[in-house]
């Protein structure tokens, strides 16, 4: 017998369906969504969350026409499911598959790519304003949780949606910080009372008849606010501009279609605050969130990982920086930690239980994260700001500007640099080396394992300046660590392998690659260890020894680290010849890590057949 979810291919069909049969689909979309994830791996506690509010949003606005903007993306299972994705979910994150996040390339009812938190408002508003522009009555919708809501770029947005009448709808999906009362039938009532075309035409209509008379038509809207404020949460929204109608229960499909109809009657902006939990519907997600946020392939059964998540055994460069962390903070009372929003992914669990009054959680805000950081350093503490290569793009001013301008002692522990695989181009940290270089008073370090990693953290802790230590994604190559708090001479690359005519020249994780390669080609092998600054007398060394300089990297080509080799070797008026391997001018799009680097010609038969062809070697090794 064939399922209701199996006879949707498109939103059209959806909305063929009445409104009593939509609870039904809402349990078989959340079933395929735990068998689906437990086979790839993917976002689970945020998709689980949105089943019924992706339903009545694509029931009720006729998508793609109308525009649904999802903030950060990763609660948009469901939506794909149900817009001609089902049978794709099979590939989910794998190479030649369909993305984690919306992609504009991938189907026409993603409106909008994302991938980073606290856009979708902004770009929704644009939309808005296109449809008002080309006078079309298209709807834009853009769907935001409560913790995108912490960011600046959000109240921005909103700042500017609230003095246009643009037809704009802001869904807040309440689900994490509680910043409303529980959801209860009087708060459905109302909800569905304050959208309804009653309340509103008799609301502008009071509005024309009392225009005449502005103080009174004050002390209506005044009355009207309080009235409103004592039965729904704050009037934070109203002030905005937006009118604001909620919050309901998010899982209730008839309150959320309802509501949802008759906002779509409604012109200008419109607020609507909807409280959902996350893992609603699968009893491990519902207690632990945060564990099935994202998740490996997994038992749906019981919701255990498969060992194949754990096969390698070794500590993550992430649980490195963790245990670094708790070890300099025993040494030294002015060092804090700050995040925005990425405790359990950038390894702070143990330092925020041990520390907690030194630990800031400051928000989706990396922007504030580096200011804050730059203001503790000013006055005598030692801040360590933890963050993703992808996310520091978004503070870039701040990291210029408030920390390196002012010379301040800021170490930025940048976490998943290089590719990230499943999590494709939106996550991956391909550019950091050509940013952070270009910047006066900066150290950048980059460590080829996990002991180094150590070393490297230390040194830049006790530097006198912003400082930087960028490592990938998982674990390094397994070398074990030293406990000891001991720091490396800042400036200078070690030579790991003596051979002949070719000089290999690997920055951070390509040095396990470098050396296979190197075996092969009798090359000499180097860890530079640092791109800025350069080890100038070694690179001078290396040019008048060898024949060819090869720089490797697991960075965009323009401007990284074999740019700086480059720079520094004409500037001291070497003439040797550099090739350089890199990621390539592209966005790179997700796949399993290792086939991703090899295709990027980035293992070590890459390394070889590249060296070979520019040395006039015909032999190649097969890929």
């Amino acid at each position: 017998m064939t399922t209701l979810l199996e006879q949707i291919n498109d939103p059209s069909q959806l909305r063929a369906l009445s409104r009593k049969e939509l609870p039904a689909l809402a349990d078989e979309l959340r079933q395929m969504l735990i068998s689906s994830v437990s086979k790839t791996g993917g976002h689970l506690a945020s998709n689980l969350g949105v089943v019924e509010l992706s339903i009545a949003l694509h029931y009720v606005f006729n998508t793609p026409d109308d525009r649904l903007v999802w903030d950060v993306g990763h609660q948009t299972y469901p939506h794909k499911i149900l817009t001609g994705r089902r049978e794709a979910m099979a590939n989910l994150r794998q190479s030649g598959g369909i993305a984690g996040f919306p992609r504009r390339t991938e189907s026409e009812y993603d409106a909008f790519g994302t991938g980073h938190s606290s856009t979708s408002i902004s770009a929704a508003l644009g939309m808005a304003v296109a449809a008002q522009q080309l006078r079309s009555e298209r709807r834009a919708v853009a769907i935001i949780g409560d913790g995108a809501m912490t960011a600046g770029m959000a109240f921005e947005a909103l700042n500017n949606a609230g003095a246009m009448n643009a037809n704009l709808l802001v869904v807040l999906n309440d689900n994490d910080m509680s910043i409303s009362p529980n959801v209860g039938a009087l708060n459905n009532y109302l909800a569905k009372l304050l959208s309804g075309r009653f309340y509103n035409v008799m609301r502008q209509g009071t509005e024309k008849v009392l225009g005449v008379a502005p103080p009174i038509l004050e002390l209506a809207k005044r009355a009207e606010e309080h009235m409103k404020g004592m039965m729904t949460p704050s009037t934070l929204f109203e002030e905005f501009g937006f009118n604001y109608i909620g919050p309901i229960d998010g899982h209730d499909m008839e309150v959320l279609v309802t509501t949802l109809t008759n906002i779509k009657e409604l012109k200008g902006p419109q607020f609507l605050h909807i409280v959902t939990q996350k893992g609603k519907g699968y009893a491990p997600a519902e207690d632990d969130p945060g564990k099935y946020h994202g998740v490996g392939k997994f038992d749906p059964e019981n919701g255990t990982g498969s060992k194949a998540n754990n096969a390698t055994g070794k500590p993550s460069y992430t649980q490195v920086f963790g245990d670094w962390l708790v070890d300099m903070a025993d040494s030294d009372y002015r060092l804090v930690a700050i995040t925005p929003a990425m405790c359990d992914g950038s390894g702070l669990n143990k330092f925020q239980e041990k520390y907690p009054e030194r630990y800031f959680d400051v928000g989706i805000a990396e922007q504030h994260a580096l200011t804050f950081a730059g203001g503790l350093a000013c006055d005598g503490i030692k801040p360590v700001v933890a963050i993703y290569s992808t996310f520091l793009q978004r503070a870039y001013d701040q990291l210029i500007h408030d920390i390196a301008l002012q010379n301040l002692p800021v170490l930025l522990a940048i976490d998943r640099a290089g590719l990230v695989g499943a999590d494709g181009p939106t996550h991956a940290g391909s550019f950091d080396l050509s940013y952070l270089r270009c910047i006066p008073n900066m150290l950048v370090m980059v460590p080829s394992d996990e002991n180094e990693c150590r070393q490297m953290l230390t040194t830049g802790f006790q530097h006198e300046g912003p400082a930087a230590v960028r490592y990938p994604r998982g674990s390094g190559p397994g070398v074990e660590v030293d406990t000891a708090l001991t720091s490396l001479p800042i400036g200078k690359g070690e030579i790991r392998r003596q051979g002949k005519k070719i000089a290999i020249l690997a920055f951070g994780s390509m040095l396990t690659e470098s050396m296979k390669a190197g075996e092969t080609l009798d090359a000499t092998v180097v860890n530079m260890r640092f791109v800025k600054p350069m080890d100038v007398e070694l690179l001078c060394q290396l040019a008048a020894k060898h024949e060819l300089l090869v720089t490797v990297e697991e960075n965009a080509l323009e401007g990284g680290a074999g740019s700086a080799v480059m720079e520094t070797l004409q500037e001291n008026r070497s003439h040797t010849p550099c090739l350089r391997l890199g990621l390539p001018d592209t966005f790179i799009e997700h796949g399993n890590t290792e086939a991703m680097l090899a295709a990027c010609g980035l293992d070590a038969s890459g390394i070889i057949n590249a060296i070979r062809q520019v040395a006039g070697i015909e032999e190649i090794i097969p890929q």
